[in-house]
């Protein structure tokens, strides 16, 4: 069987930076084929080189047996390749229909791209109304409206980047029913994510990039998370470890936390109640745009609220703003690394600065102590290994995960009582994934209280001790993290609220 896609010796360097050196691969049709790598192993520039958003500097392609070189993505699209993004790029103001036009060369009327959404997306197994407007569409909803933007295509090669990171177990389960009749069909599926057990359901092949080159291929099925993992990063990679310490007095109470969102397609908070203890982890889970970001605001002091909703060590403390809950002990981290936690063109000295200044002195009689906050941006460099030329350097200038690193360094040096986190291993590869939940157990066993925000189900099972999830703006009562299964994690990510009494009364 000839194969569908063949990659020969592509190669694409940026200043500075070999992105991918004398990649080869190929893609059979109906194969679902992972391509597999940390963070900056070059697996975005090569997709991207395939969907014609970059030119390689040398180094050809076959489709179909045929040269394949596009130079822009209306060119792949055409010639059959179609791309899912990790990051949506839709309209919240248009609905599903006017969405699914703007990705069209030739779109066809609107009633005709209507009657053929709601088609394609039953057959598929994807149901979809063209006429809602996509501000109203969950996360696992948006994703649907660009896969089928894609489908309506009748692509024979669909690349997917990090396509389940914002859906729950029983979304997964649909898609990967999608992905597989789509296979059968005879479409080949190019498919990226750091979820190593979803890889290993779905995927027939795999090949691994570390630092722009292949080091290897695989049958993902015929090895185990970790073999992948230590084949992704070139070392041996142990579990985070906890010592089993008696949990401290209450550090963190939230009573009847309702808030709006500020922001205009967000999720308001509805009566969320949780108590957290020092020494002790509290993992919440759930899909995107649900209250994540409106928690983190809440328990940061970003958005406040009546005083006795948040209680730091007994003290209400909901009426205060940020530096004043520093002050009080609790730090936070949020989700968006650059312009959230990290000001983008402001060195790391600076950025540990912004939030390190109260609790480690940096600021004295109005003066910035320049020389102690070098020495705390450098600390956090050393302690959290940042890869970087040095502290002088711009945010920006980080990649992703060293980024995080360095966040989550600089608030845990901070020695705090409480800290929140909000997607603390986003896009971080398995190396510095295992550092950071890491740190923060051992933040834990220092005594903290933790709040870990995630969509990653896989670490809140590693290590929290209690788990609730958020939907819609409400979050189920806490439960311990062991003995909970899939299944129930997956109800209680999707609403399912009446389901943890129901537990009780049965247990």
């Amino acid at each position: 069987m000839t194969a569908l896609l063949r990659v020969d010796g592509l190669s694409k360097s940026y200043p500075g930076v070999k992105a991918n050196e004398d990649i080869s691969f190929s893609v059979e049709p109906g194969e679902v084929h992972a391509l597999l790598g940390e963070n900056g192993a070059g697996k975005s520039t090569l997709v991207k080189m395939i969907y014609g958003l970059v030119r390689p500097d040398s180094g050809t392609m076959l489709l179909r047996g045929q040269p394949y070189a596009p130079p822009k993505p209306g060119v792949a699209r055409a010639l059959g390749v179609a791309m899912v993004f990790q990051h949506f790029s839709l309209f919240e103001a248009l609905n599903v229909a006017e969405n699914v036009t703007l990705g069209m060369e030739n779109p066809p009327r609107m009633g005709e791209l209507a009657a053929r959404i709601r088609s394609v997306s039953e057959e598929y197994g994807l149901p979809l109304d063209p006429d809602r407007l996509v501000g109203d569409l969950s996360a696992g909803e948006r994703q649907r409206v660009e896969i089928i933007r894609c489908l309506l295509q009748d692509p024979k090669l669909l690349i997917m980047d990090e396509p389940t990171s914002v859906l729950t177990p029983q979304e997964v389960d649909i898609l990967f029913q999608t992905l597989r009749q789509l296979s059968a069909e005879g479409t080949a599926i190019l498919y990226i994510s750091h979820k190593l057990e979803e890889i290993r359901a779905i995927c027939d092949g795999a090949t691994i990039l570390r630092r722009g080159k292949v080091v290897g291929t695989c049958v993902p099925r015929e090895k185990t998370a970790r073999e992948l993992a230590e084949m992704m990063v070139g070392q041996t990679l142990t579990p985070p470890e906890r010592s089993a310490k008696p949990k401290g007095p209450v550090a963190l109470e939230v009573t009847g936390l309702s808030v709006a969102s500020p922001n205009p397609f967000g999720m308001g908070l509805k009566d969320i109640a949780f108590a957290v203890r020092k020494g002790e982890i509290l993992g919440i889970a759930g899909v995107a745009g649900n209250g994540q970001d409106e928690l983190l605001l809440a328990l940061s002091g970003e958005l406040r609220t009546p005083k006795d909703m948040v209680k730091i060590d007994g003290t209400p403390s909901g009426d205060l703003g940020p530096n004043e809950r520093r002050r009080a002990g609790l730090v936070a981290a949020p989700e968006e690394r650059l312009g959230h936690a990290a000001a983008p063109d402001m060195s790391l000295t600076e950025n540990a600065l912004l939030s390190g200044a109260l609790r480690r002195g940096l600021v004295n009689r109005g003066f910035i102590d320049w020389p102690a906050t070098r020495e705390f941006a450098s600390e956090v460099v050393k302690d959290y290994d940042v890869r970087t030329p040095g502290i002088g350097v711009a945010a920006r200038a980080l990649s992703g995960g060293n980024l995080q690193k360095f966040v989550i360094g600089r608030e845990l040096l901070q020695e705090p009582g409480v800290v929140v986190v909000n997607q603390p291993t986003w896009g971080v590869d398995a190396a510095a994934a295992a550092s950071i939940r890491q740190a923060l157990i051992d933040r834990a066993t220092a005594g903290a209280a933790v709040v870990v925000i995630s969509q990653d189900l896989d670490e809140l099972l590693e290590i929290a001790d209690d788990f609730a999830a958020l939907n819609g703006g409400r979050m189920t009562r806490p439960r311990p993290t062991q003995g909970l299964t899939v299944d129930e994690i997956g109800l209680m990510m999707g609403g399912a609220h009446g389901m943890e009494v129901a537990h009780h009364v049965h247990a």
